[in-house]
C-alpha cells in the first residue's frame, strides 16, 4: 500500500522505478508547496509556472536526494528556488493577487475587512525583496522552524533570523 510509506521510501521507490511514488509525494504536500510558490510569486500563473518547473525537476533529480534531510525540506528547497529563479528571468516585481488560502482574521471576521488587510500584506511582501521576501513566508506565513527554512535555503539559522 503506497499511502503507508513514508516520504523516504517513496523517493526511494520513485527512483528505483515505482511509477506511483513521486505521485504520492506531490499529493501529499502540493498544497504547502503551492501556498510557498503563490506566496513568494503573487502571481497565481508564476507560481504555477515556478511548480511545475520545481517537480518536473525534483522528479528528475530524485537521485541525488541524499536523505540528510526531510524530503518535504528538499522539495520546499527546490520551489523556492524556481520561485527566485523565475523572479531572476523576468526582473519584475509580483503582482498584488491574493491567495484563496491566506487566513488572517480580523477581530470583527468583517470579510471587508479581511479582504483589506490582506491587500496590505501582499502589497507589503511585494516590496521586499526576495532575500527577505521568502524567510518570512516560510517562517511567519507558513509556520516553518527557523532551522528548517536554513535548510531549505542553504544559509545559517541566524541569516534566516535577521531576515
Amino acid at each position: 500500500m503506497i499511502g503507508a510509506d513514508d516520504d523516504a521510501t517513496l523517493m526511494r521507490r520513485h527512483v528505483e522505478g515505482d511509477p506511483d511514488a513521486f505521485g504520492e509525494i506531490v499529493r501529499r504536500h502540493r498544497d504547502r508547496l503551492w501556498a510557498v510558490a503563490i506566496r513568494t510569486l503573487g502571481n497565481p500563473e508564476d507560481a504555477a509556472d515556478a511548480l511545475q518547473d520545481a517537480l518536473v525537476n525534483a522528479f528528475r533529480r530524485a537521485g541525488s536526494f541524499r536523505a540528510e534531510s526531510a524530503v518535504t525540506t528538499w522539495l520546499h528547497r527546490i520551489v523556492v528556488n524556481a520561485c527566485i529563479d523565475r523572479v531572476r528571468r523576468t526582473a519584475a516585481r509580483p503582482a498584488v493577487v491574493l491567495a484563496d488560502d491566506f487566513d488572517v482574521a480580523s477581530p470583527a471576521h468583517d470579510p471587508g475587512t479581511q479582504t483589506a488587510l490582506r491587500l496590505d500584506v501582499e502589497a507589503a511582501l511585494a516590496t521586499l525583496p526576495d532575500e527577505q521576501r521568502v524567510p518570512l513566508v516560510l517562517v511567519d506565513m507558513e509556520g516553518y522552524p527557523v532551522s528548517e527554512v536554513a535548510d531549505m535555503l542553504g544559509c545559517p539559522v541566524g541569516t534566516v533570523k535577521s531576515r
